[in-house]
């Protein structure tokens, strides 16, 4: 089989660092989402909304749009009772976000949106990997039929669900990203350390165009986690996708504290630190966004930021220390993106 093309080379080429968008959940949210409610319904409910919400990441600066599809396999959908429309919702989402692409003044990149599985593999849990596998492959040819130029495989714990995933992409016919989600003292919940991010699917076809950290606990955390990436080849594209600051409850809603100007130097701290392509994940809006693109169009590269740098500028350390710049003792968070 001929191997897929690297959609992100050129422009990494012509640009330097890429931006992706922000956060897809509280984003959706904030247009009427309810919680319990299955975002990938809106793809064929409210496509008018999903058309907004990639119409104002593009407007915002991004470089890469990711699909509404991050609970897009049918281990996510049956709990809606929609487990038999994965094709069919995978698609559209990856034709509404192609459609804002098409109509961009630049080259915007469509990433298909794979999220964890929300099972757990033997002996852990009763999914093999041989479905985990066939669930994922599902997805992706949904989202490969609307266009999507790549399985951006995202907010991961289980080394080998990314394997899984990734192996899923190869037999699609996609080229593949993947992210971990490095929210449990410095590592994953299932232990993965950032540092080992690298070499997880690195023989899987081709190897993945780049892989990194989202999510998370917050801004700070991710930072140190790009340390150790960074650190551990330093050749590697690496991607950070990190939250808007902590989440707080204020009542019965979740706050994020990150203020545009704080995710501007967050970006400046991530490319100065190696990032490659950056974004924002849960709380990050439009207006984050734009002070992001702003940042990074007016950076000029620094030294490499130490953990105490970071702490100074954006904020303490949530996690307690894991290794030498990594990230600390957490609480196991909601991975649902966004």
């Amino acid at each position: 089989m001929a191997q897929p093309a690297n959609p992100l080379a050129d422009l990494l080429a012509e640009k330097g660092v890429l931006l992706a968008d922000g956060a897809t959940g509280t984003s959706l949210f904030a247009m009427g989402l309810t919680a319990g409610d299955a975002p990938e319904l809106w793809n064929d409910e409210h496509p008018d909304r999903i058309v907004k919400l990639h119409q104002d990441f593009v407007d915002a600066g991004a470089d890469i749009i990711l699909t509404n599809t991050f609970g897009g396999t049918r281990h996510r959908l049956k709990l809606h009772n929609a487990e038999g429309r994965v094709h069919e919702l995978n698609r559209k989402a990856a034709e509404i976000a192609r459609s804002v692409a098409d109509k961009a003044p630049r080259k915007v990149i469509v990433a298909g949106s794979v999220g964890p599985t929300g099972e757990l593999l033997i002996p852990l849990g009763a999914l093999t990997y041989e479905d985990a596998v066939a669930a994922f492959a599902e997805q992706m040819e949904g989202l490969k039929a609307g266009g999507a130029d790549v399985a951006w495989i995202e907010t991961m714990s289980s080394p080998d669900e990314i394997r899984a995933a990734a192996e899923a992409a190869v037999k699609t016919g996609m080229p593949y990203t993947y992210t971990g989600s490095f929210d449990t003292a410095g590592r994953t919940m299932m232990g993965l350390e950032p540092k080992d991010i690298h070499s997880v699917a690195a023989d899987i076809g081709t190897g993945p165009l780049a892989v990194g950290a989202n999510c998370g606990v917050g801004a700070s955390d991710i930072l140190a986690s790009l340390l150790d990436m960074t650190e551990a080849d330093p050749n590697a594209t690496v991607i950070v996708k990190g939250n808007c600051g902590i989440p707080e409850f204020r009542g019965t809603e979740i706050y994020y504290s990150g203020t545009p100007p704080l995710m501007a130097d967050y970006a400046r701290l991530a490319r100065d630190a190696g990032a490659r392509i950056i974004g924002g994940c849960c709380g990050t809006s439009c207006n984050h966004l734009a002070a992001m693109r702003s940042a990074l169009d007016g950076h000029t590269p620094g030294p490499r930021p130490t953990i105490e740098t970071i702490v100074e500028r954006i904020g303490p350390l949530r996690n307690k220390l894991a290794s030498e710049s990594g990230a600390q003792e957490g609480v196991r968070r909601s991975r649902r993106r966004g």
